[in-house]
């Protein structure tokens, strides 16, 4: 990294930090992803242990159960917590392989432009004509009864293209730079100028995009669980089919409903925690848009 980059990076630091409320959102988005991470060693008997206990069934929170029980005796903490780490490898290998997938499109059609640039900008227009939850939908139904791994190349197999023309608009601007110029002349390979030069140029713009894709994909996939098209909750917990189970039965929509199930504390903590995720994401990416734009970051 170059003394101007490590100013540039530094001085974006600066920025990011001046916002407290940025600061604060990432400080317990991370300390989320931090609990997630660490489910297992919380709790190593994992999300799916039923306390038999005549006392521990539907419990409302206490000190031993800080989130309650469900129906059947479950600690609402502990699938809390394993929701929280599904939701999150979901999530964020979803946005790593889309915007890997969409940084190669948006820097190969930005830099070579003609009919590459019109293929590739087509076939994103294509993807990104669809809502995103009708193509999840689709795709799900497509595949059948989906796995973790299975959303995460469903995710990152088609919001590529929201990153790839961000990326492209950026690669497109900076091709007939000087500097770009004056590597060409000096023999600088296409593929040493992409990676090189013009790469790190965009990488806040690529930082940003990928950030959005976070919030976005964890919205879609609770909403595709909503739906009871999602993870299924016999695979593993995450935070969507946790809010989705709680409500079906709180409203009636399970064919035996379980006298007394559907309490506030089954579904208020993991859609608190679905909640603090998704406005942590978006503060985050606000300020660190404000921060790395010199149009909107001020000193």
């Amino acid at each position: 990294m170059t003394s101007a980059r490590r100013g540039l990076a530094a001085q974006t630091l600066r920025r990011f930090a001046r916002r407290p409320v940025a600061l604060s959102a990432l400080l317990v988005f991370v300390a989320i992803l931090v609990g997630g991470a660490l489910a297992h060693v919380i709790a190593p008997n994992g999300w799916n242990v039923i306390d038999l206990s005549p006392t521990a069934l539907h419990r409302a929170p206490s000190f031993a159960h800080p989130f309650g029980t469900d129906e059947i005796g479950r600690d609402v903490l502990v699938r809390t917590l394993y929701g929280v780490r599904t939701t999150e490898e979901v999530a964020l290998a979803g946005a790593a392989i889309a915007a890997l997938l969409g940084v190669i499109v948006g820097a190969l059609a930005g830099y070579y432009g003609g009919w590459l640039d019109a293929v590739l900008m087509r076939v994103s227009d294509l993807i990104t004509s669809f809502p995103a939850v009708i193509l999840t939908l689709a795709a799900i139904v497509y595949l059948g009864e989906p796995f973790p791994h299975d959303l995460i190349l469903i995710f990152g197999g088609y919001m590529w293209a929201v990153v790839a023309r961000v990326v492209r608009a950026h690669i497109a601007s900076l091709r007939e730079q000087d500097f770009v110029d004056a590597a060409r002349a000096l023999g600088a390979s296409d593929a040493r100028i992409l990676v090189r030069h013009l790469l790190p140029n965009v990488g806040g713009t690529i930082l940003v995009a990928a950030t959005a894709l976070v919030g976005q994909i964890v919205l879609i996939d609770a909403t595709v669980e909503f739906f009871y098209y999602g993870l299924p909750a016999s695979v593993a917990p995450s935070l969507g089919n946790l809010v989705t189970a709680a409500v079906q039965v709180k409203f009636g929509f399970t064919s035996n409903p379980t006298p007394g199930a559907g309490s506030w504390w089954i579904w208020l903590f993991p859609g608190l925690v679905l909640v603090l995720i998704l406005v942590c994401v978006n503060l985050v990416g606000d300020a660190l848009d404000a921060a790395l734009n010199p149009t909107t970051a001020r000193g």
